[in-house]
């Protein structure tokens, strides 16, 4: 595996994209080596005694060996393969790997209004900042693409990278979520499986999240939390938003009425129909039907 580290130039027009990258590297450390290595710019060189502190977001993950993370918010942790370590502007920290051990780091530097928006909203926590996500292939392909580009610096290259870190971040919480829920819930994720599937057999029907939990032999409240829990959405919400898309589709076929629009998804009232719809979508189902032929028109 080939050591691979590269700091970039940012421009104004970059920094207003909302998310740009700083740097990005893979490092394969060897057992007793010194780290980090002085091949580094000295603004982000650091002692184990002393620490560092950075202005920027680093996401650093280690797919082999062990090691140590202090951090002023975090405290002390054990980095073991399969773990991301975020690092936070203007927090101090320091890390290492285990002189027995080594690692492998994959590691890129980022900024910006919507990294700090993501903090803002607790999707990261300071007090958080390793998170054991496995070996995700995955994530390794992301990372690797990123070096790709990075190594040419291609017109227009800091909007496609920082549109992979976005995604890259998005996938890291979302497999932090799914553990979480599987630790909290043991078998409930397949329970969360099985009502989807009944919802979306059900868009036609007048079937209500009540008589879902009651199928699923669960009590509707504790449904509605664990659904709420690992969808984000209440399952009634849930159900509504399926019977919406569909309506979306239905509507696009001119000569469905919309009462039958109403009926087809089991809406006892074309009256509600058109009042949810215009809730959810901001258009009544006529104003949306006349947007998608006029479209077509023009």
């Amino acid at each position: 595996m080939k050591t691979y580290h590269k700091y970039l130039p940012v421009s104004a027009e970059d920094e207003k994209w909302g998310l740009y990258m700083l740097n990005a590297g893979i490092g394969h450390i060897p057992l007793s080596s010194n780290y980090p290595s002085t091949d580094h710019p000295s603004t982000y060189y650091f002692n184990w005694k002393n620490g560092r502190i950075l202005s920027e977001y680093q996401l650093i993950y280690i797919t082999h060996g062990e090691g140590s993370f202090e951090s002023r918010t975090g405290g002390i942790k054990k980095i073991k393969a399969g773990s991301i370590v975020m690092l936070f502007p203007d927090e101090w920290h320091r890390y290492k790997p285990n002189e027995r051990t080594g690692w492998t780091e994959y590691w890129v530097g980022f900024k910006g209004p919507i990294a700090d928006q993501l903090i803002r909203n607790n999707f990261f926590s300071l007090r958080k900042p390793i998170m054991h996500i496995g070996f995700q292939e995955e994530v390794i392909a992301f990372f690797n693409d990123i070096y790709e580009r990075t190594k040419t610096e291609m017109t227009g290259y800091q909007p496609l990278i920082s549109g992979e870190i976005l995604h890259l971040l998005g996938f890291v919480y979302a497999i932090g979520k799914e553990k979480a829920f599987r630790r909290n819930n043991n078998d409930m994720e397949q329970l969360v499986s099985q009502a989807r599937i009944v919802f979306r057999e059900n868009t036609e029907t007048t079937i209500t999240a009540e008589q879902v939990a009651d199928t699923l032999g669960i009590s509707y409240s504790l449904f509605r939390k664990i659904f709420k829990q690992y969808t984000g959405i209440a399952p009634g919400q849930y159900l509504i938003q399926l019977k919406i898309e569909k309506a979306k589709r239905l509507l696009t076929l001119p000569d469905k009425l919309i009462k039958e629009v109403a009926y087809d998804l089991g809406f006892d009232s074309c009256f509600y129909f058109s009042k949810l719809f215009k809730e959810k979508t901001g258009f009544s189902p006529a104003s949306y039907r006349n947007r998608y032929m006029s479209h077509f028109r023009s």
